[in-house]
């Protein structure tokens, strides 16, 4: 009997104290009051912004009209990023086979192909340069090898049914007809994930596409990241219409950040809003990153 006493006691004291366990209140203001400093800068746009926020540590989401449908610009080559390494992973194209340009790809807008004199190249650098100067003429070619039917089917397969590539790039008269290339910020951020996590991709795969999103290029997200921090991620424009999206290598602390705007008076306040946007969220995400539970900052 005094055995079993002796242990009860000793076993009691071996609990924590219950004002040891981490304050979650704490961090969900912390949370509250990010959501609405993005919510400000949203508001403060002279057009419309949606955005998903997903913290890849813990899953939890800041978001505002995240099953929207926008006019994605040129964040819609995430997807054929994705479409071309699968096909590559299934055995139905080589990635490093040279392929000489055709000019009926040739189309004006971004890039550097235009101007060069019957280039060939990989398909893989054909996709670097679609990513890192966003170039349309190999974008064109790509969505032709890829089939663009299959770049669109592969994301309802994926349960991403508003990413659809509907037209290839610089083609007024199917934008006219209503042919956007289009998805949510919610299907965006996904996308996104999977490829974090390597989701449907071989490592291998995740790892190389997630390479071409982190070579250099401006952008509007970058621009609110400090330098030595890693970001992946893709850039889109057209008239009226700013996008950004990508994944963040915060130590720590990693995370998915989607911002899509249209209706906006200047593309440049578009890019300022994502800009403002993506520093508040980085400012969130290190305070996480760096602080106690308690909320000292101690690394």
């Amino acid at each position: 009997m005094i055995a079993l006493l002796l242990f009860a006691l000793l076993a009691g004291a071996a609990q924590p104290p219950t004002n040891a366990q981490p304050d979650t209140a704490k961090r969900a203001e912390l949370r509250t009051k990010t959501r609405a400093q993005l919510e400000t800068i949203a508001a403060g746009l002279d057009g419309v912004m949606g955005f998903v926020i997903v913290d890849l540590v813990s899953g939890e989401q800041m978001e505002r009209l995240p099953d929207e449908v926008f006019p994605l610009a040129s964040t819609v080559k995430l997807a054929i990023l994705y479409e071309l390494f699968k096909q590559a992973e299934a055995g139905q194209l080589n990635l490093d086979e040279v392929r000489a340009l055709d000019t009926r790809h040739v189309v004006g807008g971004s890039g550097v192909l235009l101007e060069l004199t019957a280039p060939a190249m990989s398909l893989r650098d054909y996709a670097t340069l679609m990513v890192v100067v966003s170039d349309n003429t190999a974008t064109n070619l790509l969505i032709d090898t890829l089939g663009m039917a299959n770049v669109t089917r592969r994301m309802s397969e994926l349960g991403l049914k508003s990413l659809q590539l509907r037209r290839k790039m610089i083609d007024l008269a199917a934008a006219e007809r209503g042919d956007e290339n289009v998805g949510t910020a919610n299907d965006l951020a996904r996308l996104l994930t999977r490829i974090y996590r390597s989701e449907g991709l071989t490592r291998a795969s995740s790892d190389a596409i997630i390479a071409i999103l982190r070579k250099p290029k401006p952008s509007a997200m970058r621009d609110g990241v400090p330098g030595a921090v890693p970001v992946a991620n893709k850039t889109g424009t057209l008239d009226g219409v700013e996008a950004d999206a990508g994944i963040v290598y915060l130590a720590g602390r990693p995370y998915v950040f989607v911002a899509l705007t249209t209706f906006v008076r200047s593309n440049g306040d578009g890019a300022n809003a994502i800009r403002a946007a993506s520093k508040t969220t980085f400012a969130y995400f290190d305070r996480l990153a760096k602080s106690s539970d308690y909320g000292r900052r101690i690394k």
